[in-house]
């Protein structure tokens, strides 16, 4: 059973606690918040982590949190500084400014709090019926109160619907559709499933139709690996929701009696003759639930995935290695150092497709890393054995 976090606070003269549902850390106090509560105080008191426990209508909880916004987002006055260096001479600079603002943005819109009752109702005039969506992401209702942020609730309201309606996945000249669930990274760039729909296949994928997904996330590589012609794909994952997730989707497809699913960091036993491998892109720590699937600390996972590829390919198999190089374009990677992980593990390789990506931020040039983002491409690196390994 997992563990949860309490929060607490006082409320009419008496000490009250609930289960903190967010993915964020707990608010250093909370305090109770109505209408009467200006924006300006709010604001104040959010940036100061201090939780505001929505006590009256449901929709001015909303219209608090855009107010919240509004100020976040106001432009600021930049007063000019001598001899400011350039950023384009300060690798990373312009991305950990960017990650500090979002995180600080984040820390304080969630500062909107709003209690749920044992069986997940909302009691506050003009709520939504939430309880179906909650149950679907925290599990059965257990009678016990809860309190989770504003924000945090929209996002499990969201995830329901996406959940219900499925996302289209273009491979293989037609649609895969998946049901992200809540927590679980939806396949919205497509390309890099393109990538993998049409890489070629190693001769030795013939002789032994065998793949790993690692990081199986929703299932859509694995589905698309069970699509090409493996006879068995055993995806991996560290994550509960994840696994739940791809099994849901697997067993949609109709493909759950070639796959298989573990609860284990990176590879399972054995050898294939394909490793699939898409590893978060950015080398940082993530802050949510969600960012687990784009920030990798240290670049653990890559560096765990290159170091004990070798002794998971079977003779003459070849690792996939998903890959954007936007963190190269960001200063927080260099070629070279991949380069050298790749050759450091004992793999060479083998080929390279690439592919611009096509969504939204990297044609936005009011992004702050537009730059960057403009610049990027993903490539599917083959990977196999070096010859004197």
């Amino acid at each position: 059973m997992t563990a949860h976090s309490l929060l607490t606070w006082s409320e009419k003269d008496t000490s009250r606690s609930a289960i903190w549902r967010s993915d964020q850390v707990l608010p250093k106090q909370v305090v109770l918040a109505d209408d009467t509560m200006t924006a300006d105080t709010a604001y104040r008191l959010a940036c100061a982590g201090t939780g505001l426990l929505w006590r009256s209508d449901f929709q001015n909880a909303r219209q608090m949190l855009q107010a919240l916004t509004r100020r976040i987002d106001k432009p600021k006055k930049v007063r000019a500084k001598k001899q400011t260096p350039d950023a384009s001479t300060m690798p990373g600079a312009a991305f950990h400014t960017h990650r500090q603002a979002q995180a600080q943005r984040t820390r304080i819109l969630s500062q909107v709090l709003i209690e749920l009752t044992g069986d997940y109702s909302i009691d506050l005039r003009r709520a939504p019926d939430a309880k179906a969506a909650c149950m679907q992401a925290f599990g059965p209702a257990d009678g016990q109160p809860s309190v989770i942020s504003l924000r945090s609730l929209q996002g499990v309201i969201g995830s329901f619907e996406w959940r219900k309606n499925g996302v289209e996945v273009p491979a293989m000249g037609e649609a895969l559709r998946v049901y992200p669930h809540y927590g679980v990274f939806s396949p919205v760039r497509g390309e890099y499933v393109e990538l993998v729909a049409h890489a070629p296949l190693p001769e030795a994928f013939r002789a032994n139709p065998v793949a790993f997904d690692i990081g199986v996330g929703t299932g859509v590589l694995t589905a698309v690996m069970a699509r090409r012609g493996a006879t068995h794909v055993t995806g991996t994952d560290m994550s509960e929701r994840a696994l739940a997730c791809a099994l849901d989707n697997l067993q949609r497809l109709g493909l759950q009696n070639q796959v298989s699913l573990q609860h284990t960091h990176l590879f399972p036993e054995g050898q294939a003759a394909v490793v699939v491998c898409n590893p978060p892109w950015l080398p940082a720590r993530p802050t949510t639930l969600l960012e687990h699937a784009v920030y990798d600390e240290g670049s653990q996972m890559l560096k765990g995935f290159l170091t004990g590829l070798p002794t998971h390919l079977c003779a003459g198999g070849e690792g996939w290695l998903i890959l954007s190089d936007l963190a190269e374009h960001l200063g927080l990677r260099t070629r070279e150092a991949l380069l050298s992980w790749i050759a450091g593990a004992g793999l060479q390789v083998l080929g390279r497709m690439d592919v611009k990506p096509v969504h939204g931020k990297a044609q936005d040039p009011s992004d702050p890393l537009h730059a960057a983002r403009s610049a990027e491409v993903t490539s599917l690196w083959r990977l196999g054995v070096a010859q004197a390994y």
